[in-house]
């Protein structure tokens, strides 16, 4: 065989390859991942994009393949949250924090991690429509969930909105106990600028 076919060959070969591994890794996702994970993770990236409409026609259609998908749930409260739809925030979330205290395995960590969140994002709700008692009870519910899975934001979300030192749900939670150990007139809820610094969880 000459050097010029050999050559041909073996370029051809190392294509076929690559394109039957492609293959092999694309069927191995579609096959294998559970309904409704595609169009959850489309709408994730519609969402970080800030496309909310066609963030919730994806999250829709992984509801759509698989009803009550607890990551589909949470990406449509968090369209909801950033488009300041609160009653429909507050009502997806209570939704999605009462399947999952009825359906969740003990050792199901992620599925407690989006309960914790749930709550978080339900207390920063009603944190931000001055309901401040009703957003302590959920931080605090949160905590006692998984406080690991509400540590703050990771270095990529600080980075991407320049805060290098975010409100986190413990930090809110001590803050407001504390004020509503003062007496009435004494008290001071809300801190703009603190308060912008408080972001949405999703695990």
């Amino acid at each position: 065989m000459s050097p010029k076919v050999l050559r041909r060959y073996i370029i051809v070969a190392a294509i076929a390859t690559f394109a039957m591994f492609s293959i092999w890794t694309l069927m191995a996702v579609f096959v294998n991942e559970a309904p409704g994970d595609y169009y959850t993770r489309e709408g994730d990236i519609r969402l970080s994009d800030d496309k909310y409409d066609e963030a919730i026609t994806s999250f829709n259609a992984a509801l759509r393949e698989a009803p009550n998908h607890r990551g589909a749930l949470m990406g449509r409260a968090l369209v909801y949250i950033r488009t300041s739809k609160s009653a429909e925030a507050i009502a997806e979330l209570t939704y999605l924090i009462a399947y999952l205290e009825r359906t969740l395995e003990e050792d199901d960590s992620t599925g407690w991690a989006v309960l914790a969140s749930a709550y978080a994002n339900r207390g920063i709700v009603h944190d931000r429509r001055g309901k401040y008692e009703k957003a302590l009870a959920d931080y605090i519910k949160a905590l006692k969930t998984d406080a690991g899975a509400l540590s703050g934001p990771s270095l990529f979300d600080k980075i991407l909105y320049g805060t290098s030192q975010p409100s986190t749900v413990r930090k809110r939670a001590i803050y407001l106990d504390q004020q509503f150990a003062l007496p009435p007139g004494k008290r001071v809820l809300r801190v703009p600028e603190v308060d912008a610094k408080q972001r949405m969880y999703k695990p």
